[in-house]
């Protein structure tokens, strides 16, 4: 659905969000936008991801699961 709007009336797609300063514990801070965007709370267990040249992807682990569900059924559905 291009063009449609996301559920907090955001335009659907990419955001940017701001920056976030690493602290001395190599800590950072979420911004508020992006922490209700994608429904994280205090607690959440993230799942971090990196790339040398791409960079780092901080997700909830089950992006990562339904993404690997996709992948099997696609798997399931080639002809052998």
């Amino acid at each position: 659905m291009a063009g449609g709007k996301h559920l907090l009336g955001k335009p659907k797609g990419k955001h940017i969000f701001g920056t976030a300063k690493v602290g001395e514990k190599g800590q950072i801070v979420i911004p508020k936008e992006a922490r209700t965007l994608f429904g994280v709370q205090p607690g959440d267990t993230l799942l971090i991801l990196g790339d040398e040249q791409t960079g780092i992807i901080v997700t909830k682990p089950e992006v990562i699961e339904n993404a690997a569900m996709k992948i099997f059924e696609e798997m399931e559905r080639e002809p052998k």
